[in-house]
C-alpha cells in the first residue's frame, strides 16, 4: 500500500507546478475557494514540506515461541517530507522519508539453560545460551504516508522500514559453542517491520507520538544458524520538533 501511495505522490507532485500555474489566472475569491478546499488541515503540513526529529523509546515482547522475549530501545528519529498533500479522499496525505538510531537496544531472554535440539534422523541435550542481550540499531530506510486530516491536534500515520541490529554476542541464544568454533547466530540481524501510530501535538511544531510496529529479527542466515524471532509486538513512545 504505501509503494502505491509513493507512486502516486511523485506523479501528483510532477503535475503540481501545473495545476498552481493553470489556477493563477483566476478570480482571487475563486482562487480563495479553491485554496480553502484544498489546503491540508493537520498543523505541520500547511507549509507542504517539513523536517522533523527527536527522542524516542520503544518496548515490547516477542510473539509465538518467543513469547519469552522482552525488548526495550532507545534513541533519536528524524525525516523530511518529500510531497506536499496528495489528495486520495480517505489515504489524503503526504509521503515522508526518514531514517533512526539507537544506541540503547536491549533484549531480555530467559537464562542459559540445556535445551533439546532436534536434527534430521535424531536428537540431542546442550547448553543454549540467554539473558540479558545489549546492542545498538540502525535503521536507515523509514518510509512513512502521514494522513492528512480536519483535526489540528492529531495526525495518524502508515509506515514500513527496515533496519540493522548489532549485539554483543550473539543473538538469539542458542546452541553454546566454544569460542573460536564455526556454529551459533549471529551479532547481525536484520530488522524488516511496518506499523501505524499518531502524531498529537501540543504545538504547531512540537507533537507527542505513539505507535506501534510490528517486527522480524532475522540474521538471514549470516551466522550458521538463524532461529531469529520471527515476530515482536513494540510499542514507540517520542517527542518530535518540527521545522
Amino acid at each position: 500500500m504505501l509503494v502505491i501511495l509513493f507512486a502516486v505522490s511523485l506523479a501528483a507532485r510532477a503535475e503540481t507546478p501545473n495545476a498552481v500555474a493553470a489556477g493563477s489566472g483566476e478570480g482571487e475569491d475563486n482562487s480563495a475557494a479553491k485554496s480553502g478546499a484544498t489546503q491540508p488541515d493537520s498543523m505541520h503540513t500547511d507549509k507542504g514540506r517539513s523536517w522533523e526529529f527527536g527522542p524516542f523509546a520503544n518496548g515490547g515482547v516477542g510473539v509465538g515461541d518467543r513469547s519469552n522475549f522482552q525488548f526495550f530501545s532507545a534513541g533519536v528519529q528524524g525525516g523530511k517530507t518529500l510531497t506536499p498533500v496528495i489528495h486520495l479522499g480517505i489515504f489524503s496525505g503526504q509521503f515522508e522519508f526518514g531514517a533512526n538510531i539507537m544506541p540503547l537496544w536491549l533484549a531480555f531472554t530467559p537464562a542459559p539453560h540445556e535445551q533439546t535440539f532436534t536434527y534430521p534422523g535424531g536428537y540431542f541435550v546442550g547448553p543454549e545460551g540467554g539473558g540479558t542481550y545489549k546492542g545498538a540499531s540502525l535503521t536507515p530506510v523509514i518510509l512513512r504516508w502521514n494522513f492528512a486530516t480536519r483535526s489540528r491536534r492529531f495526525q495518524p500515520w502508515l509506515q514500513a522500514a527496515g533496519g540493522l541490529i548489532y549485539t554483543t554476542h550473539k543473538f538469539p541464544g542458542d546452541l553454546l559453542v566454544p569460542h573460536g568454533t564455526p556454529g551459533g547466530t549471529s551479532v547481525f540481524n536484520f530488522s524488516p517491520q511496518g506499523g501505524g501510530g499518531v502524531h498529537f501535538f501540543t504545538r504547531p511544531n512540537r507533537s507527542i507520538d505513539l505507535g506501534v510496529n510490528g517486527v522480524h529479527i532475522s540474521s538471514a542466515s549470516l551466522g550458521d544458524r538463524n532461529p531469529g524471532v520471527n515476530a515482536s509486538i513494540q510499542v514507540q513512545a517520542g517527542y518530535t520538533f518540527w521545522k
